[in-house]
């Protein structure tokens, strides 16, 4: 019954634009918005000439008392129009618009939204704000969607007979949660390092926040660490990675001594307080009380300059002038869980009425990302492929890449992938699902690997006479995040 009101009600839309052709602009401008309305709508021409024609409409939607979640919609010509929209997500704790980012997509014919989550002016905007925790993690992204249809309707005479959405980090999470609450929205997705598992994830940055703060590692050491790391796990490499970058890097507390032992043989300086230290990084945070799984640990490999910080979360819950290295991961861990998880956690695996509808799916990790990593995301794919019935069955609509090396974009593993959006939307409308990706490891500007990737659990191996080929990986290996870390979706 809802998904049916919703369809008359843009059917309405319609048949009003098209009594008003002759001037969308006007239609636009006129629209009823709920909980929210239009506070501009503009047509810019060809003075840029490398810009083409368009309009841009902003609106502001008040769902909530506390809640202020600015939309900006891009709109090429009727002409142009390929009939298709994308939805873009946002990164960090968002609050601002990125304009420019919508032009690209306009100029290729697309109809194009984004939104600030309801988080401007600043990262403390969620402090206290209930409304503002649901915008963030679900609602603005949501009613960007729902409202950029009805504009879209307006302005065209016809909804978009294609939607899509793409986005990374906290765009991914933004991805998961409109697959998992909801899966009428969009027709195919790119959840690309996807913080999905949001409320575990800021833990782990406050765990490693204050192991810095009590054990500071110089540049040179981190450098010796990531560089133990690539040495360490070279033996399960091919030749073309082998000691450059870390491809799987699933461990177990034997490899983690490993590590910790070869870094202190090529770093001298490191003491046993360091060592120590390490010891926590690699292995994650659990609770102190249960000893429960809160998150993995950093991946070997990968940089430590982007695995802290991020902690206006916990501001959000404990107020702006707490001193958030004083938090303890029992008590203090239990009340911002409850607090947050419920709402920005998108961790439900049950995708069937997305799957249902036809819905296509592509989550990207990378495997030396320790600001996102890829811990949470492999294991939301077994459990999704064990909601789902098999691997087999989730592959028919979801497929997960890992990408080796790569950190939260580009970096010094693989960092040139192919246009994962062409590919998921090549997937939906024409039912070519993707397979084997092209990738390549670029450094000032020189290829050096190129090789392909292949859906988890393959892996890529390499074999003296026939070259690159898939076979088949190990499945989990990580730590499951206990599940009263990532409670069940609240509205």
């Amino acid at each position: 019954m809802k998904h049916s009101l919703v369809r008359f009600f843009f059917l309405g839309i319609i048949a009003t634009a098209a009594a008003q052709a002759a001037d969308p602009l006007a239609t636009i401008q006129q629209l009823p918005i709920e909980s929210g309305k239009i506070v501009s709508a503009e047509h810019f021409g060809t003075e840029d000439k490398k810009v083409p024609p368009h309009t841009v409409v902003k609106l502001l939607l008040t769902p909530g008392k506390d809640s202020h979640i600015n939309v900006e919609i891009c709109l090429p010509e009727t002409s142009k129009w390929n009939n298709r929209f994308i939805g873009l997500g946002n990164g960090g704790a968002a609050g601002r618009i990125n304009s420019g980012s919508l032009l690209g997509y306009m100029a290729r014919g697309y109809a194009v939204a984004t939104t600030d989550m309801g988080t401007a002016p600043d990262a403390y905007s969620g402090v206290g704000k209930p409304d503002v925790w649901k915008d963030f993690g679900y609602r603005a992204t949501h009613l960007m969607t729902t409202t950029a249809k009805q504009v879209i309707a307006a302005c065209y005479g016809s909804l978009p007979k294609y939607s899509y959405f793409n986005g990374g980090s906290t765009g991914g999470q933004q991805a998961m949660q409109e697959a998992q609450r909801y899966p009428e929205d969009y027709d195919g997705i790119i959840a690309n390092v996807p913080a999905h598992c949001r409320t575990p994830l800021h833990a782990y940055f406050l765990w490693n926040e204050q192991i810095f703060h009590q054990c500071p590692f110089s540049a040179a050491q981190e450098e010796n660490i990531i560089a133990a790391g690539n040495e360490y796990m070279a033996a399960r490499e091919i030749p073309q990675t082998a000691g450059k970058l870390v491809s799987d890097p699933r461990c177990n507390d034997k490899d983690i001594e490993a590590v910790i032992s070869l870094a202190r043989k090529k770093d001298p300086t490191l003491t046993d307080k360091h060592a120590e230290a390490l010891r926590k990084l690699f292995t994650g945070p659990k609770h102190a009380i249960t000893g429960e799984r809160i998150f993995n640990g950093i991946p070997f490999g990968s940089s430590f300059k982007i695995a802290h910080g991020h902690l206006y979360l916990f501001n959000w819950v404990f107020g702006k002038d707490k001193d958030l290295l004083s938090l303890d991961f029992g008590k203090d861990i239990d009340t911002y869980t409850a607090a947050l998880a419920p709402y920005l956690n998108a961790e439900n695996p049950d995708l069937s009425p997305f799957a249902k509808r036809g819905g296509k799916l592509i989550m990207i990790s990378g495997s030396a990302d320790s600001c996102v990593p890829y811990h949470a995301t492999l294991d939301y794919y077994e459990r999704a492929a064990a909601q789902c019935g098999s691997l087999e069955k989730l592959a028919d609509f979801m497929k997960l890449y890992i990408v080796p090396g790569m950190s939260h974009g580009p970096g010094p593993g693989i960092n040139k992938l192919p246009d994962m959006l062409g590919l998921v939307m090549t997937w939906r409308e024409k039912g070519e699902a993707p397979h084997t990706l092209d990738a390549q490891r670029v450094v000032d500007g020189k290829t050096e690997i190129n090789m392909p990737l292949y859906p988890y659990p393959e892996k890529t191996s390499w074999d003296q006479v026939a070259g690159f080929k898939p076979v088949a990986g190990p499945r989990g290996g990580v730590d499951r995040v206990a599940a009263r870390f990532s409670p069940k979706a609240s509205e």
